[in-house]
């Protein structure tokens, strides 16, 4: 009986094989796809110029140079264009999952008037084409007295990472049982000690996941940066900072490829960071 459930359990095996190598190759293959276009951003920004403007281009380079990086360190406004950047992101992830955990909250375990509608209307507003509201938010923004400030670009991504980050956060709101939020009632813990204490750890992974699309939104928006900062250009980010290398005569490509490559290490340093409760955050979202 052991034989023949071995013999079963090997044909079994050997069946899904194949198809197992295809799928692995098929990641391969798309990872590397994905992963070409930054090797190539990288590669550019260690070429010289002769080699950049060749019409023979190479995967390599033999005579790797930092000038193009001397260049974009050189720029005077380059370290402010990073430091305004860094103040959008960071203070768009913040206020945004502060709101959307909270709004998340209270759509799962309140009942109220027009409760659902106000989920149908998050969903929609996911559907609307940010350049659509590109002038609207313009003449909202001037009225505000925001133009050419940083909040007029951080009050419109925080309005657009809301949506999605509390439709996101319901679920895993919903999925911590009510018998624990009985419990800690019977135990003393007033409804903020729970909310911080108890349910704010458990919802934390799907906090990070939705932190992460809104610091890479916040953090490589060009479209509100070049509509909303018009003459200040102190107030300028590092998409604006592209701009100075891109001379439509005479582009530096180098310098364009080096300054990209420098937008993306705080990216991935970000990534590094939160890997783990962003897998964990993403499982618990796919669960739901």
């Amino acid at each position: 009986m052991k034989t023949e459930g071995f013999v079963r359990d090997f044909a079994r095996r050997s069946v899904q094989r194949p198809w197992r190598l295809a799928a692995e190759a098929s990641a391969l293959l798309i990872a590397a796809v994905v992963a070409f276009p930054l090797y190539w951003m990288v590669l550019s920004a260690f070429k010289p110029a002769g080699e950049i403007e060749s019409t023979e281009p190479r995967p390599w380079t033999l005579d790797p140079t930092v000038d193009s990086f001397r260049r974009v360190f050189g720029q005077q406004e380059f370290g402010r264009y990073f430091l305004n950047s860094l103040v959008v992101a960071v203070t768009v992830v913040a206020v945004s999952a502060l709101i959307a955990f909270l709004a998340a909250t209270a759509v799962t375990r309140f009942r109220f008037r027009f409760r659902t509608t106000l989920l149908i209307m998050f969903l929609i507003a996911q559907m609307v084409p940010v350049e659509a509201l590109t002038i609207p938010l313009f003449f909202q923004m001037r009225d505000l007295g925001q133009l050419n400030t940083l909040g007029a670009l951080i009050l419109p991504h925080i309005a657009f990472s809301l949506p999605f980050a509390i439709w996101m956060l319901r679920g895993f709101v919903k999925a911590v049982p009510e018998a624990l939020e009985e419990a800690a009632y019977i135990d003393g813990a007033s409804r903020t000690r729970f909310l911080w204490q108890i349910l704010f750890p458990l919802v934390f992974p799907g906090l990070v996941a939705t932190s992460v699309f809104s610091f890479i939104s916040a953090w490589n928006d060009f479209l509100f940066a070049k509509s909303f900062i018009i003459s200040d250009t102190s107030q300028s980010t590092l998409p604006m900072a592209l701009l100075v290398f891109y001379k439509p005569d005479d582009p530096d490509w180098g310098g364009v490829m080096a300054a990209s490559t420098v937008m993306t290490i705080p990216v991935l340093i970000f990534f590094v960071l939160v890997q783990r409760r962003l897998v964990s955050g993403l499982g618990g979202a796919v669960k739901d």
